[in-house]
């Protein structure tokens, strides 16, 4: 579980569209403000979900080959040929000559407040990772102290480039703008080729870990 939610934490995190739009929502009026609204309303949507399949479990580890075991398994195997099939479909796009245009919601950034940055984080969370991190968490022992850790440690990890952006600039505003918005053209010029290398390394991931587990 542990290896898991380290490596499902991390693919979260940096995931490239998030960021693109956490900075931009820094870098616009205010912008302190809305990120701190994206980060609690990321945070609270992973907590969420972790206390949901903690209240199915009851707090205790799921028994190898039982029924939800298994299920979560078979999410993380979904979520993996997902992410397997998505890769492949971004790297036939990216082969294919096509003209890459801004999406229209990230012109729009700039007009958005608190509440409407923390809607665009609910949204762009990736629901498919973050369903893989719920399945792991079925294996969750909450009478050993060290899985709270561990569970506080992955929503720490799964928000920790939003935090780390968010510290940067309350600290060191000037210095954030200039590094963030270098951040931000490699991200949108590196978008596709790193989606398509992110989706099919975590996707191929978690389809070898849960077919282990299954067979």
């Amino acid at each position: 579980m542990v290896l898991e939610l380290i490596v499902i934490g991390l693919a979260i995190t940096l995931e490239p569209l998030p960021l693109v739009a956490f900075v931009l929502l820094l870098s616009s009026e205010r912008g302190i403000r809305k990120g701190l609204a994206f980060i609690l309303a990321w945070l609270t949507c992973l907590v969420v979900v972790v206390a949901a399949v903690l209240l199915l479990t009851g707090g205790h580890p799921a028994p190898k080959n039982s029924a939800s075991s298994t299920a979560a398994e078979v999410v993380k195997l979904v979520v993996g040929l997902g992410l397997i099939a998505y890769g492949e479909h971004k790297g036939r796009r990216l082969r294919a000559p096509h003209e890459r245009k801004i999406p229209k919601w990230q012109a729009r950034l700039d007009q958005s407040n608190a509440w409407s940055a923390a809607g665009i984080a609910v949204l762009l969370q990736p629901g498919g990772l973050v369903a893989a991190g719920g399945a792991a968490v079925v294996h969750a022992d909450l009478s050993n102290s060290v899985t709270w850790f561990v569970l506080f440690a992955f929503c720490i990890l799964a928000t920790s480039s939003q935090l780390a952006m968010e510290l940067y600039t309350v600290f060191a505003p000037t210095a954030a703008e200039k590094r963030l918005e270098g951040l931000r053209r490699w991200i949108v010029d590196h978008e596709e080729q790193t989606i398509v290398v992110f989706s099919l390394l975590i996707g191929l991931w978690l389809v070898g870990r849960s077919l282990s587990q299954l067979v």
